[in-house]
């Protein structure tokens, strides 16, 4: 039996064909959301290879081709731009912008189209350690109080829409970088590990279900590229 005889010239298109399957571009799909589940409507997805520039559609839903170990780049008007590494394994991008402090933002988050109910913003707090430095509070609790209208904390609950009921809990939602957590976990959270705190009153926070009830309280803490 004959023997082939693989010639260096043979294997270099092996491998350059090999290579070249690897290198194929794959499609992302996603969705842009802001204080965890309401979608951005018209928010750009930028991706860094190819410069293709599409926005969500009104679900905040977005499609997009990339190449592997590709970045996005998202952006809507009144948010905080985000940049976000697609991993290799990646097949849907959940990211969720931040509203900028101050109403003026929450106009252009409106009047752009982003979020089309204005009820949806209009019971929303946020502060965020960009804009002041959390470590002049001792703890969490503190800081809370301090810079958040109206928010009460009794006997180591949140209290966001005050006592409404004898007989049953008052205490608002927390949630801890996307995970419902007991308002007892405050206290193991250092004021400066803080990224950002949002407060959601009144209709808006209907969409954590019945345990929005009383207002939900979202904190974001610091990650290694914060």
């Amino acid at each position: 039996m004959t023997k082939k005889i693989l010639t260096p010239l043979f294997l270099l298109a092996a491998v350059y064909f090999a290579l070249s399957a690897g290198a194929q571009d794959k499609i992302i799909h996603g969705m842009v959301t802001t204080f965890d589940s309401i979608p951005l409507s018209g928010a750009e997805v930028r991706v860094k290879s190819t410069k293709q520039t599409i926005l969500t559609d009104s679900l905040g839903r977005f499609s997009v081709t990339v190449n592997p170990g590709d970045k996005l780049k998202v952006s809507a008007y009144g948010f905080y731009n985000q940049k976000v590494k697609l991993e290799e394994k990646i097949k849907f991008a959940a990211i969720n912008l931040k509203l900028k402090p101050g109403e003026k933002n929450r106009e252009y988050a409106i009047g752009y189209g982003h979020v089309t109910d204005r009820d949806k913003l209009s019971a929303l707090a946020n502060l965020n350690s960009n804009d002041m430095d959390f470590s002049q509070y001792s703890t969490i609790q503190e800081l809370i109080q301090g810079r958040f209208a109206g928010v009460q904390i009794v006997n180591g609950e949140v209290i966001i829409r005050g006592i409404n009921s004898i007989n049953s809990s008052n205490a608002a939602l927390v949630v801890v970088d996307g995970v419902q957590v007991d308002g007892s976990v405050l206290n193991s959270i250092p004021p400066t590990q803080v990224s950002s705190i949002n407060v959601i009153k009144d209709g808006s926070a209907a969409i954590y279900g019945s345990r929005g009830a009383n207002g939900v309280l979202i904190i974001e803490t610091k990650r290694g590229d914060n």
